[in-house]
């Protein structure tokens, strides 16, 4: 799948917050949505998505702090205060309300924003990846196909240093049910973005923070309870099926599971059309 442009009813503005700065992209009338991305990705992977949705909503799709044309903080990767800078560009943007819609990582930040801030999150669509210190995290950590987990430090970063798209590539390949379906443009495109100055580093920072991650998301469970919200869990076929679901019902309480069909974890590139339909049919209900 190749990187698609988002429609000219797109506008992109960096919004200050939380003491960072976030490159967003935003567009639309009607309830608000946020897209949110993981690692190998930036927000431009749901330019299919958004496509569909700006027609009658508002869509913000926010690059996470760290990553694609975002800034570059030494601080901040946790979770729970990460969930404090997309408050911040829905105040920028004077949205009150929002559903979400988080892939990867996001879907940690996606959690955090929804536990701490519930009264302006109104539903959530949740795609495969576990959150940290939930449901059977420690047992999923312990996979051979996750060692990227605990994959940093100076040289580490010195490994990787100008071979940023023979390390994107190992997840592309082993993490997706078709490699050949995330193509040399897509590739490309997310390469030359990593290879930007500190951007290997804070996404290693991300993965950094999941330790405190885990415990963060356990303290909040416990003060807070599980979500009330609707939840439409989505597991890739090929990746975490329809144990995302299982997962998501350790936080929510009213949980749908999805499955995204000849997909392996790169959903939006592997198998686009199967997400949108999954999507726009939960938020049409």
């Amino acid at each position: 799948m190749t990187i698609e442009q988002y429609p000219a009813a797109f506008h992109t503005k960096t919004i200050q917050t939380n003491g960072t700065s976030l490159f967003v992209r935003f567009g639309g009338q009607g309830p608000a949505m946020i897209l949110l991305h993981g690692f190998g990705d930036t927000g431009d992977m749901w330019a299919p998505l958004a496509a569909v949705l700006v027609k009658d909503h508002v869509v913000i799709v926010p690059d996470l702090r760290g990553m694609g044309l975002s800034a570059h903080p030494g601080t901040g990767y946790t979770k729970k205060n990460q969930a404090l800078d997309i408050v911040g560009v829905m105040d920028a943007l004077e949205v009150e309300r929002a559903a979400l819609v988080t892939h990867d990582i996001g879907n940690m930040v996606g959690y955090a924003v929804a536990v701490q801030f519930p009264k302006r999150i109104t539903a959530w669509a949740v795609i495969d990846a576990p959150l940290p210190g939930i449901g059977h995290w420690d047992d999923i950590v312990r996979s051979p196909l996750l060692w990227h987990f605990n994959f940093r430090g100076p040289d580490v970063e010195r490994l990787v240093q100008g071979r940023e798209r023979i390390y994107l590539d190992r997840f592309y390949n082993e993490l997706s049910a078709d490699p050949k379906r995330i193509d040399e443009q897509t590739r490309q495109h997310y390469a030359e973005l990593y290879a930007k100055p500190q951007a290997m580093h804070d996404a290693f920072e991300q993965f950094a923070a999941f330790t405190q991650d885990a415990d963060d998301n356990k303290a909040l469970l416990a003060s807070n309870g599980k979500l009330s919200i609707p939840v439409l869990a989505i597991g890739a076929e090929k990746s975490f099926g329809s144990g995302m679901a299982d997962e998501l019902r350790f936080v929510a309480r009213n949980v749908t599971g999805g499955i995204v069909p000849d997909s392996g974890h790169w959903i939006m590139e592997e198998n686009p059309q199967a997400v949108v339909q999954l999507v726009t049919g939960f938020f049409t209900k």
